[in-house]
């Protein structure tokens, strides 16, 4: 039961990090990774509430399924790297930090919330 409830949140939460990912991009355009940066702070703040209040087949369902398929650390890490290859340093280093901070923020603020 527990790898279902798995494998019903990654099929939700990955075509949703997918959807928002392209949205975002034809908005505001790529120069920098808003999708994953939006999906990343999104997904830490629901684990954070889930982790907090949620019985353990929803944290399975919710926060390792659907939080664990919609945020992507390595997502996170080629786009921050592509930037540097790029030479746009700035925009790098405000991935890297405003990613962390804003996330474990984020992450922190469910988890009150909860």
């Amino acid at each position: 039961m527990t790898l279902l409830l798995v494998l019903l949140g990654g099929a939700v939460g990955a075509p949703v990090r997918y959807l928002v990912d392209r949205w975002l991009t034809a908005r505001v355009g790529g120069r920098f990774p808003w999708g994953t940066f939006v999906v990343n702070v999104v997904g830490s703040f629901a684990l954070g509430l889930l982790a907090a209040a949620a019985p353990p087949w929803l944290l399975t369902l919710g926060g390792v399924g659907f939080c664990g398929a919609l945020t992507t650390f390595s997502t996170f890490s080629v786009e921050t790297v592509r930037l540097l290859e790029e030479g746009r340093l700035r925009p790098a280093l405000l991935n890297v930090t405003g990613s962390v901070v804003v996330g474990v923020a984020a992450a922190a603020l469910g988890w009150w919330l909860g």
